[in-house]
């Protein structure tokens, strides 16, 4: 049998996919657009298209799949988008649904991860939720333009800390849980960084690695939310989505640090220096 990886694409659902052909499995990549998973994945693994608002792409997409790894793509902020397909694997007996979620989000029911973790418990559908921290592709990624163009961190989290981990390694851990599906059936699993870190001493750390003054600018959520929306033209749900989580952050919830990555994975997490020397050219300009 095979394992359907939504959001193949994705800065998680890459390394899932690459991570289970290295583990033997076969593997059915999904996303909305299958040119873009076919240039990435070549003929490794099936490329199919998967979009959870159109129920028709659903049957095609669950052939022959027993495991499937499930993440909300950025854009769906409404969690019942997600509802119909959940209940499409539910008669399709998938044995194990890997959901991407969110650390804490057991206590905060504000994302909608929260509703969609529910959803799949009360489904029935043995699942192994994964609650990871922030992603560190986050700075390399949607905040990269502010530090490359401005040398600044443009984020509202206050002096908040934060135990950030690279998304590689989150693939890994949902690969290993997947890989080894009787053995993570209906738990869950928080996986973090080596350390937690305020947004002020990521500034310092980038400033050592680019050799450039790189400064945190701890805007209001006001301020955050303006500019994303209007000046770089986010869609506002997504941004009201981060802003939560934001919110969160200053309330402590992202500051803790777990050994569950070394515990799934026998191998150490990655340091966010260790990421940012290795990611040099998305924070140069």
């Amino acid at each position: 049998m095979k394992i359907l990886v939504t959001g193949a694409s994705g800065n998680v659902g890459r390394y899932v996919v690459q991570e289970l052909i290295e583990m033997g499995e076969a593997v059915v990549a999904a996303g909305t657009n299958k040119s873009k998973i076919r240039k990435l994945f070549g003929n490794t693994s099936e490329a199919v298209v998967l979009d959870f608002t159109k129920p028709q792409t659903f049957k095609d997409a669950l052939q022959n799949v027993d495991r499937v790894f499930l993440m909300r793509p950025p854009h769906l902020g409404d969690p019942k988008d997600l509802y119909p397909f959940i209940d499409f694997m539910k008669s399709s007996d998938v044995k194990l649904v890997c959901f991407l979620s969110l650390m804490g989000i057991e206590k905060n029911p504000i994302p909608p991860h929260h509703k969609i973790e529910k959803f799949i418990e009360k489904s029935g559908i043995p699942y192994s939720h994964v609650r990871p921290g922030f992603f560190m592709q986050n700075l390399s990624g949607i905040h990269s333009e502010e530090i490359r163009e401005n040398n600044e961190i443009l984020i509202p989290a206050g002096k908040s800390k934060t135990s950030f981990i690279d998304a590689k390694d989150i693939g890994l851990s949902v690969a290993t849980i997947l890989h080894e599906a009787e053995k993570y059936k209906n738990t869950t699993h928080t996986i973090t960084g080596p350390e937690s870190l305020d947004y002020f001493e990521i500034a310092e750390i980038l400033s050592q690695v680019t050799e450039r003054n790189i400064i945190y600018k701890n805007p209001s959520f006001i301020r955050y939310w303006l500019y994303y929306v209007n000046k770089r033209g986010l869609d506002k749900q997504y941004v009201n989505v981060t802003v939560a989580l934001y919110f969160m952050t200053r309330m402590g919830t992202a500051k803790m640090v777990t050994n569950e990555f070394e515990q799934l994975t026998g191998r150490p997490p990655r340091t966010f220096k260790g990421f940012a020397v290795d990611n040099i050219d998305s924070f140069v300009g």
